[in-house]
């Protein structure tokens, strides 16, 4: 079994170049898989592997850095290693939006899952999905709303259109980006807004299903693909001719071929690329019959 564990935090990072190569090895030297984002203005990582040689790196990644607590973090557990490699990347932002934090952030708008069903239920309280809206249509809560923006750089644009004297409660995935979009709000004057502590994946491990709002999946970015209540692993795969997440009921029309092509890509690849596919997909198959690993398999030890 490995872990899964995915944190954020808002600190000054200095000698990212250094860090860099000390995070590396560390992945490496621990067995982590994973990818971690550092930038002047703080760290963002989702990273897997035994529990206690990640909990050892978890620690190390902490010194290493320089701070002692996690603005928030989030485990679940997983039967495969979800990630292929383990990647340190150098950004300008942990979430490009074109706006710095400081680690000074306003957390007294941050509401936890067991108090957030009361805030989300009230008619006044505008509830945005601040994710991609491929993810929005796997899952999402009921009577939320999406800004149906590809790109987080973008999502200036749908914020400043808002209402300022409504309620907004944000959500996403782990929180970091409804962590840079309120701060953003707050700068141009809104009041009262909201986010959900810790994102989806904390609300699913902590808020039973019979008393739940959400509606669906929720996308994860590893192949693990989407995780259920009790951040179980879902029932989506994903479609290796666009990239996009696919449900079983996806998998039952005619455009949906295994490795292939999907109901949203099927019309627009060209047979060259649908034949390219098709030979990686032979050779996933003739690994898995012989027993071998092939690199676009999950892996189970």
């Amino acid at each position: 079994m490995f872990e899964v564990f995915g944190f954020y935090k808002f600190t000054k990072i200095k000698s990212l170049k250094k860090n860099k190569v000390l995070l590396q090895d560390l992945l490496v030297k621990k067995n982590i898989r994973g990818t971690i984002i550092i930038a002047n203005e703080g760290v963002n990582a989702t990273i897997s592997g035994k529990p206690l040689g990640l909990k050892a790196a978890i620690t190390k990644i902490k010194k290493t850095l320089d701070f002692k607590k996690f603005d928030s973090e989030n485990s679940s557990k997983s039967k495969f290693q979800p990630f292929h490699k383990a990647k340190v990347k150098i950004k300008k932002e942990v979430v490009p939006m074109t706006l710095t934090l400081s680690s000074k952030n306003n957390k007294n708008n941050h509401v936890d899952p067991k108090k957030w069903n009361k805030l989300i239920a009230d008619k006044e309280t505008l509830v945005l999905d601040s994710r991609k809206p491929f993810e929005y249509e796997v899952g999402t809560f009921k009577k939320s709303v999406n800004p149906d923006v590809d790109n987080f750089r973008e999502f200036p644009k749908y914020l400043n259109k808002l209402d300022k004297k409504k309620p907004i409660a944000m959500f996403c995935t782990g929180g970091i980006r409804c962590e840079k979009a309120s701060v953003f709000l707050e700068k141009k004057g809104f009041k009262n807004v909201f986010q959900l502590r810790g994102g989806i994946l904390n609300y699913l491990k902590n808020v039973k299903k019979n008393e739940s709002l959400w509606s669906g999946e929720c996308f994860v970015f590893d192949n693990r693909i989407s995780v259920k209540h009790g951040l179980v692993t879902g029932t989506y795969s994903m479609c290796s001719g666009c990239r996009k997440p696919v449900s079983p009921k996806d998998k039952k029309s005619k455009k949906y071929e295994e490795g292939v092509s999907c109901t949203n890509c099927h019309d627009n690849l060209t047979e060259i690329q649908k034949g390219r596919f098709r030979m990686r997909q032979k050779q996933i198959t003739l690994a898995k019959k012989s027993g071998s690993k092939h690199i676009f398999q999950k892996e189970f030890k």
